[in-house]
């Protein structure tokens, strides 16, 4: 693994050829200086943001809000799909044209055998 000690080692650096007022030549201890003041402050917003976000998603979860994308199915549609699936004479194309899902979305809710699968334990809690 190579880092920054190895670049300069072989006189590799980094300058910013246009832009006003971007004189960063990072072959120069003045260049090294802004590259890394730079660098620096893009870590800190990076971090701000980070706890931005986390503060954001644990306020929305206080008033009662989750986040991700709704279930597809109801909690008698994966009822209905578990009792097919266990049935053998099952079509699955017919069920999930009834249940107006694709067969993928059907598999991430019902295993071939009819056991539920994460998606549909997690229908059945809410």
């Amino acid at each position: 693994m190579r880092n920054d000690h190895d670049l300069s080692k072989r006189n590799i650096g980094f300058k910013v050829l246009s832009g006003q007022g971007a004189d960063i030549d990072t072959t120069t201890p003045a260049g090294k200086m802004v590259f890394g003041i730079f660098a620096a402050l893009a870590e800190f917003e990076r971090e701000l943001i980070r706890e931005r976000t986390v503060a954001g998603i644990q306020a929305a979860r206080a008033r009662g809000r989750m986040g991700g994308r709704k279930f597809n199915l109801t909690k008698t549609q994966v009822r209905l799909a578990e009792v097919a699936m266990k049935n053998r004479d099952t079509s699955v194309a017919e069920l999930c044209r009834e249940l107006n899902i694709t067969r993928a979305t059907l598999y991430k809710y019902i295993s071939p055998t009819g056991e539920l699968r994460d998606y549909a334990v997690r229908v059945l809690a809410k």
